[in-house]
């Protein structure tokens, strides 16, 4: 491995050498194939650091590769909602690891593992002083269960630490206080100074791109295997390059390119790429601005949105308050290794795209898809939706037919780059000054992505104009963008009951697919803070905001868009004047400091004492050392879902609130939970009785299997009984007959949830079959031992006309399988006895991932790796 050293105000440090390593080619290598190959030079075997160097290097040919390097993140993101299903895998192996007569106690992550607790907080109360305290409360309330067993894991799993409610969005802790863009390892008493890198469970982890470090989000089951020492395994990647030029224009934000990005690169066929931002306009462009582009990185279909290291990434680190000799190793470290970005160089990439940032100008995306840009002419036509049915006509009630029910500045999307916040204060300012107010039928929260906004937002002044509008802080979490938003006003639940009124969301949120932002709302329009204040002054959706009048003012004048908007140079002034790089760590500590954590009371034995009355936390039944492979032969299969395209992890697995009348109500129902607050399945994950009962519950998912099925039905064959799909699932069990998930496609698309893949392995599918898959959902499949499988050439699940009783033959030889491999397919219609073949595809990357389908899924492999390292003393047991 070929290295040298730098020193500066940071002392001295030892560095594996890029240019020795690469030579002429490194300027060629696109930035994250440099980080990559930094990674592989410190793999521990000289024949796999060969192996990837020469893989690498040999991309440049073609800008494509099925070569495999491994990946050793330096570092794992989690949030409660991903964590908490993770941590209860871990309690249970540990509990198999002991009942095998291993010692529980040496399953500990092999790296540090950070946990945020952001993803449950519920905007329960709004637009009224207290919010905050009001939703923090009851969040303890609703979660203390959960959060004790997060202490539990912090008390007694090595390396686990936990971000305590109240601390912000798992994406801007990471910008603001875990990252380090470089980092320092000691090895064998000498410094080492190698790029900071993560993978984190949530896919929104590219946001930490936008500073230069490079990660991105895997499922939570493949984060178990990094965890206990797994890299990851990925193909080199192909690279999508994304060349800048020009500035913003007057008017446009970060949000607005953001979502220019989304729908170009959606409409490119982007799937799983990595992808890079290049050219002369990254230097127009801050850190946060950067930071909105690449969280977004998700819903334009790649893994991740990277710019590289420069003069911006620095001002970012003092301005959240890093230490200089950190700052001064950050630049040196990157100029010396060819991590810097040089506007001139361009890269080899897979393909470019250009972009111009002075073209861009304010717009939205919906009303279902983040990739679904609009200018602010086209909403109307874009909200249009069928006349409702019986009842009194739309605005009987005064609520016009297009109502905005929720105008939510939230997400670390947005609310993590603090300009946009100032431009939504300032626009909040300016309507407060001409006596407007937001209609009664709006329910309006602010939930930044971290307590530092609240206190620059305050010295701005712009805190109580914010709240005069309804904008007050409500939390400090992902809230209404991650569907926890809360109850609707109660006049607007009562019209839509009565009168049919399908009212419409805005948000400064990441997706909008239908029932994700409240389950009765179908279109959600993604904007800008500032377009979301100006929307909730509006009232309604179905408008050209940047053209039609809003309001009518206290004076009697009609007020517009234009009335209203603040210009970039008033938005820097306030934004530098109300900056403190204190803040940060000021605003953490206290945060950290947290009365109501530090209250809970937590075990810490090595061992989780488990709860049989519990409702959160329940042993799951997939942890086991499970089978060392599967027979081969013909997996002849009953389809249990025959799905249409676009079905995402929150149709698969909810993410919402529990409905009073569901399958998973009942069950808690049952045992003593209160019907009227049941809390959210987010915050359900680790008990499996739940999620199983929530899985294909979302009412937009169609079962093709049978006409008419209701949302999570299915049909059981042998008997025609319509049941709920995990009712058929267990009856399928019983009777020993297997089962496949079918979908069209972008299979999984959305949030990394596990679950999504979890429930699948519950329902007893050995594979699922779809036309193309989500990323994150595909690798989380591989990960349970389901075998995800590209449906035959011209395939597709609704045309093939499936119905009860009809079975899908697969060749199933689990050792004979190998990336992309070929995998018979016949259908056999039960009522012609038709039979229709083809050809199936494994979509496995790599090698890794053949040996996890042929070792049953990753808990297996962990747990058989951590018995062979040893056995329990006696007194381990307990």
């Amino acid at each position: 491995m070929p290295e040298r050293t730098i020193d500066g105000a940071f002392g001295r440090r030892r560095v594996t050498d890029l240019h020795a390593a690469a030579g002429s080619d490194l300027p060629r290598l696109p930035w994250v194939h440099r980080v990559l190959l930094e990674n592989v030079l410190r793999q521990d075997d000289p024949a796999v650091r060969e192996a990837g160097r020469a893989a690498i290097l040999g991309w440049l040919a073609t800008g494509t590769s099925e070569a495999e390097i491994p990946f050793s993140p330096a570092r794992i993101l989690m949030h409660d909602t991903t964590c908490g299903p993770a941590l209860v895998d871990i309690a249970a192996m540990r509990d198999a690891l002991a009942e095998a007569g291993g010692d529980p106690r040496r399953l500990n992550p092999a790296v540090p593992v950070a946990t945020s607790t952001d993803h449950s907080l519920a905007v329960d109360v709004a637009g009224t002083p207290g919010a905050l305290g009001a939703n923090m409360a009851r969040e303890m309330e609703r979660n203390a269960e959960r959060y004790r067993f997060m202490k539990w894991a912090a008390n007694t799993v090595d390396g686990f630490r936990v971000f305590p409610p109240g601390t912000g969005i798992m994406h801007t802790i990471n910008l603001e206080r875990l990252a380090t863009v470089v980092t320092t390892e000691v090895r064998d008493g000498v410094a080492w100074a190698v790029p900071d890198t993560l993978v984190g469970t949530d896919s929104h982890t590219p946001m930490v791109n936008g500073i230069g470090v490079l990660g991105w989000g895997v499922g939570g089951i493949e984060a178990e295997g990094v965890m206990f020492g797994v890299p990851v395994s990925l193909r080199v990647p192909e690279v999508l390059g994304v060349r800048l030029a020009g500035a913003l224009p007057e008017g446009t934000f970060a949000t607005d390119l953001a979502l220019a990005v989304t729908e170009r690169l959606r409409q490119a066929g982007v799937s799983g790429e990595f992808v890079e931002f290049f050219g002369p306009g990254i230097g127009h462009l801050t850190a946060g601005q950067r930071a909105v582009v690449a969280n977004m990185a998700p819903e334009y279909g790649a893994s991740t949105g990277m710019f590289p290291i420069d003069a911006r990434t620095l001002d970012y680190l003092r301005q959240t308050g890093r230490a200089e000799a950190g700052i001064a190793l950050v630049e040196a470290y990157a100029r010396a290794q060819g991590l810097w970005h040089d506007p001139a160089n361009a890269p080899r990439y897979t393909r470019v795209i250009e972009l111009d940032l002075a073209a861009l100008r304010p717009s939205l995306a919906g009303p279902r898809r983040p990739q679904d840009r609009l200018d602010t002419a086209a909403v109307p036509a874009a909200l249009a939706t069928p006349a409702p049915g019986d009842g009194p006509p739309p605005g009987a009630s005064g609520i016009p037919a297009d109502a905005v029910a929720i105008a939510a500045i939230t997400s670390c999307t947005n609310t993590s780059d603090f300009p946009l916040l100032v431009a939504a204060g300032l626009v909040a300012r300016r309507a407060r000054a001409l006596g407007l107010a937001v209609p009664a039928w709006v329910k309006t929260s602010l939930t930044p992505g971290s307590p530092s906004a609240e206190r620059r937002l305050r010295r701005a002044g712009l805190l109580e104009d914010l709240e005069a509008m309804g904008f007050g802080v409500a939390g400090y979490g992902c809230a209404t963008c991650i569907g926890n938003s809360g109850p609707l006003l109660p006049a607007v639940a009562e019209a839509m009951e009565r009168e049919g009124l399908r009212p419409v969301a805005v948000l400064s949120g990441n997706r909008n697919f239908p029932g994700r932002v409240h389950a009765a709302i179908e279109s959600a329009l993604l904007a800008s803070p500032p377009l979301v204040v100006a929307y909730a002054v509006a009232g309604r959706a179905g408008i050209d905001v940047a053209r039609d009048p809003l309001a009518t003012g206290a004076d009697g004048r009609l007020v517009h868009l234009r009335d209203l908007w603040p210009r970039a140079a008033e938005i820097d002034a306030v934004a530098s004047g109300a900056l403190d790089p204190a803040d940060i760590a000021a605003a953490g500590a206290e945060a950290d400091a947290s009365a109501a954590w530090a209250e809970l009371d937590a075990p810490a034995t090595p061992r989780f004492p488990w709860d049989p009355a519990s409702t959160y936390l329940r042993r799951p039944p997939f942890v086991t050392f499970g089978p060392a492979g599967t027979p081969a032969g013909t997996l002849d299969a009953h389809p249990l879902m025959v799905l249409g395209d676009d079905i995402t992890t929150d149709h698969i697995s909810p993410a919402g609130a529990i409905a009073p009348a569901s399958d998973a109500a009942a069950w808690l129902v049952e045992r003593g939970e209160d019907a009227s607050d049941l809390n959210v399945y987010a915050a359900r994950r680790g008990n499996w009785e739940v999620m199983l009962r929530g899985l294909f519950v979302n009412r937009s998912v169609v079962n093709h299997l049978r006409p008419g099925l209701k949302a999570g039905l299915t049909v059981f064959a042998p008997t025609g009984e319509v049941l709920p799909a995990w009712q058929a699932a267990a009856r399928y069990a019983e009777a020993g007959l297997p089962v496949v998930l079918l979908a069209g496609e972008r299979y999984g698309t959305g949030s990394s949830r596990d679950w999504a893949a979890k429930g699948a392995q519950l329902l007893g599918a050995r594979a699922v079959l779809a036309n193309s898959f989500e990323r994150i959902h595909r690798s989380n499949l591989v990960g349970m031992g389901v075998l995800p499988l590209r449906l035959p050439e011209g395939w597709r699940p609704k045309a093939l006309g499936l119905r009860p009783g009809d079975r899908l033959a697969i060749e199933w030889n689990p050792a004979a399988l190998a990336p992309r491999s070929a995998v018979g397919v016949t259908l056999h219609r039960a009522a012609t006895g038709e039979r229709l073949s083809g050809t199936a595809i494994a979509l496995l990357d790599t090698a890794r991932e053949v040996a996890l389908i042929q070792a049953g899924g990753i808990i297996p492999m962990i747990l058989r790796r951590a018995l062979a390292a040893g056995r329990a003393p006696e007194a381990a047991a307990g």
